[in-house]
This record gives C-alpha cells, structure tokens and sequence, in this order.
C-alpha cells in the first residue's frame, strides 16, 4: 500500500506553493503602507492540515511539530506571507527527514523500546505468580503493535480483530500470522475475563515469545 504520509506530504506542499504564487500587494491601514500578502483565511486551512499531518507523521514531540507550532503566529508586526515562508522551511524539513526514512527509523526505535519494557514487565508478572495480568500486558503490546503498523499503513484503527484482518488484507503479512494473533488475542482476552482455565502457564511464555518475534519481524 502507498504511505499515505507521503502522498499527503506532496498534497499539502502543492497547497502551500499554490499559497506562495496567490500573494498580492494589499493596502495595511494599521501601517499605512501596501504589503504582498496572502489570503488569510487560506493561510489558516493550509496550517491546519499541515500542523496536523507533522503531529501524526513525526509525533507531537518532535522537533518539526514543535518548531511548527512556535512559527505558526504572525506576531503584531508580521504577514501572512512571512508567517508561511517560515513554516514552508519547517514543512520542507520535516518532508525531507520523512521521506529518508529519518523519522521512521527514529520512531520505531523508541516504540520498540517501549514494547521491549513492556514485555519485560508482562515476564516479571509472570515469575510473580500473576499470570491473568501478564497475558492482559502481552496482549496489550500486541494490540499497540498492531496500531503502529495500521499507522504505517494508513488503516484506520478498530478492534483488534479487524486490524489483524486490514493488515493481512494489505499484506504486511500473512494468513498463518493473522490466525497465530487471533489465537493469542484470544488468550488476551480470556485473560481479561478472569478465565485462568481456557489457557495454560505455557501459553503465557509461548505468547510473549511470539509477540516479541512479531515486534522483531514487523516493529
């Protein structure tokens, strides 16, 4: 499936460039002067779609989104036009780290960190003696998992199931893995109903095993 980032990386470039060519000279009042501007109101759609697609494709923590946010305000003295030459070099920034891969990479290293933590946790749970809330952290990894490549592939999110339906229909993998997914969400999920009896101590271990496989295949 194409990355639906990039695509609407390109979407909102050609807006923005079509933005720049629209400028005019308009008459200030508060200056007393003419100013090459452009439509406001335009100015205001374009940042709204821009700002929300570098929170989704580079994360509310990164520098892009940041700087975006910090640039977005004209100021009492600005224009529109100076205001989106300064997020166009922001915008082109994070377009470029995102279509190298720089921002991917970046993302999956953290998550994977994350799911890495959080595994060890459900294993802990596990050596303790609490096994219905080790197969419900587990299963939690897995369905964040599942979110994270939907993401990537521009799915929608859901229940668990019909991610793991979407992204076999995709092909990020194959119908013995969605089957594998649907066998450990439902240990998940007997776990969840307090139903110790529907799985055993080693479907536990054999469950983390297989989700930390699915993250090293996938995440």
């Amino acid at each position: 499936m194409a990355d639906i980032f990039k695509k609407r990386f390109n979407e909102i470039h050609q807006q923005m460039e079509y933005l720049l060519n629209s400028k005019e000279s308009k008459y200030n009042s508060f200056l007393e002067k003419n100013q090459i501007e452009i439509e406001s109101n335009s100015l205001l759609e374009w940042k709204v779609k821009a700002r929300s697609l570098l929170n989704k494709a580079c994360g509310e923590n990164s520098e892009h989104y940041k700087e975006f946010l910090k640039n977005e305000e004209a100021g009492l003295y600005g224009t529109s036009l100076a205001t989106l030459e300064r997020l166009k070099a922001i915008f082109l920034a994070a377009k470029e780290d995102y279509e190298g891969g720089y921002l991917k990479e970046t993302r999956s290293l953290i998550q994977a960190e994350v799911f890495d933590s959080e595994l060890e946790q459900s294993m802990a749970l596990y050596k303790a003696g609490y096994k219905l809330p080790a197969a419900i952290v587990a299963g939690v990894v897995l369905e964040t998992a599942l979110r994270e490549l939907c993401d990537r592939e521009g799915i929608g999110h859901g229940k668990l199931d019909k991610m793991n339906s979407d992204l076999a229909k995709a092909g990020t993998y194959n119908k013995l893995q969605q089957k594998r997914i649907t066998a450990l969400a439902d240990i998940r999920n007997s776990a969840a109903h307090g139903k110790p009896s529907e799985f055993s101590d080693q479907d536990i271990l054999d469950m983390v095993r297989d989700i930390e496989r699915f993250l090293g295949d996938h995440i």
